[in-house]
Order: structure tokens, then C-alpha cells, then sequence
């Protein structure tokens, strides 16, 4: 389960940001008193245009950044003072996850189920299984640096799921990949889900959302404007596009 509880986040501006910002502040909220809760064996989907705070909510989530103020817990632990413990149950993917360009493929998938402590029975199990699915044995000895995108990205995906995370999230998981491989992601999806397991996960594709989402919150200028189920959603849909309720829920939050 995640819990986000009065989330807020301030960044100071420079002096050259209050300047182009005009309005003579010198603090900005990236994010401003957002609130949510993920339940276990659903697929709650955070959306929100560029700049809308949704990365940086991800971030507290997964303890790269921690919040100005609010709560944060992963399957009970606090983000902010029990950061190892809340990690340990978690897989995060995120397109700006570093990798170690003079690792293979094989040696970097080691390394992290080495750092969660996998029984090398369990790791062999996993490995292969993920391995499988996103069709890397053929590049399994290739060094990073030496990977194209989309391979990268493959990489970080068993890399966020070797240890068995019970909770998952998931930061455009199916950016760089090809059609079959992103097939395969969504039903890796499906499958946590499945399992139990707890998902969050963000997407431009609202074909994606459509197609997984249980919950959906939409972030614009760092506070929630939506926060109710799928059905919830569709239920007050305006046109049969998805896409145009989310653009048109965006520029009515800018109307008012």
C-alpha cells in the first residue's frame, strides 16, 4: 500500500527564477497539499501534463526527494524516517534511473538482486522469467554503454522487479519500447495486479490507462483536480475521449 497524506513540496527560486517568474516569491510549490491512497491488487494511475508536479510526487514516493511537509508510507514505513525499510519493499522505474555503462545487462540485474539479498535460486527463477518476457538474452553480455534505449530501459524494468517488490511504481514504463515489448509490459502490469502486489504508475498513453487503471488522480500545478476511480472518471466524461476529458479538466483548472 502507498499512503500520501498532505504531501508538499516547496523549491527556493534563484534570483534569475523570480525574475522570470515576476511575481516575487521566493519560494515555488512543485507540489501543494496532494493526498491519495493505493490500494493492494488495484492500478492507481497519476496523470498530469509537464511541469504539473507529477515527477516530483514520484520522486518523495520513492525517497529521492524528501517532502517539505505530509507523509509518505510504503506498506506502512515512513519514506522520510524509514527510507531503507520503505525501499526495500519497493521497485521503482523511472527514465532518469541511472545504469553503469561498463556493466552488462547480466551484471547490473546481479548487482541490485545482490543489494535486496535474492537467494541466487530465486534470482536464477526471476531472471529468467523477465528475461524471457522482454526478449534480452541476446544482449545479456552486452555492457550498458553499448545498449540502445530501448534496451536500457528493459534493463531498468527487471532491474525495478528482480527482488519481488510487493509495491511497484512505474514512471512511463513503456517509454522507448517497441509495440511487442510494451504489450509485454502491460501484461507485467496485470500480472502484479494479480499477485496482490500494489501499482502505481504514470503515462502519456491514455490508451495505457484505459486499458489499467482501477484509480486515477490527474496533478496540474501541484495540487489534485481529479481523484476518484476509472469508472469514477468515465462516469463524468463529456466526450468519448479520454484524452479530451483529461485536456479539458486541465484547461478548466486553468480557468479558475
Amino acid at each position: 500500500m502507498i499512503e500520501v497524506q498532505h504531501l508538499t513540496k516547496k523549491f527556493v527560486l534563484s534570483k534569475k527564477e523570480q525574475k522570470e517568474r515576476g511575481s516575487g516569491a521566493s519560494e515555488a510549490f512543485a507540489v501543494d497539499d496532494v493526498s491519495f491512497k493505493c490500494e493492494p491488487g488495484r492500478v492507481f494511475a497519476l496523470l498530469g501534463p509537464n511541469g504539473a508536479g507529477k515527477t516530483t510526487t514520484l520522486r518523495i514516493i520513492a525517497s529521492i526527494l524528501k517532502p517539505s511537509s505530509g507523509i509518505v508510507k510504503i506498506q506502512g514505513h515512513d519514506v522520510a524516517t524509514h527510507s531503507a525499510q520503505a525501499r526495500r519493499c519497493m521497485g521503482f522505474l523511472t527514465g532518469s534511473t541511472g545504469l553503469y555503462d561498463r556493466l552488462t545487462a547480466e551484471e547490473s540485474i546481479k548487482y541490485f538482486a545482490d543489494l535486496f539479498d535474492v537467494p541466487s535460486n530465486l534470482y536464477k527463477e526471476r531472471r529468467d522469467k523477465l528475461f524471457g518476457m522482454l526478449g534480452m538474452e541476446e544482449f545479456a553480455g552486452k555492457r550498458i554503454g553499448q545498449l540502445s534505449t530501448g534496451m536500457k530501459q528493459k534493463v531498468s524494468i527487471v532491474r525495478t522487479m528482480i527482488h519481488d517488490p510487493q509495491v511497484v511504481v512505474f514512471d512511463e514504463p513503456t517509454s522507448g519500447l517497441d509495440v511487442i515489448t510494451a504489450e509485454n509490459i502491460i501484461q507485467l502490469v496485470m500480472d502484479c495486479k494479480a499477485q496482490g502486489k500494489t501499482v502505481l504508475f504514470s503515462s502519456h498513453i491514455m490508451s495505457e490507462v484505459d486499458l489499467l487503471a482501477d484509480d486515477l488522480a490527474i496533478i496540474h500545478r501541484g495540487k489534485l483536480i481529479f481523484h476518484d476511480t476509472m469508472d469514477g472518471f468515465r462516469s463524468q466524461m463529456q466526450s468519448v475521449s479520454i484524452t479530451k476529458d483529461f485536456i479539458r479538466l486541465i484547461r478548466e483548472a486553468e480557468a479558475s
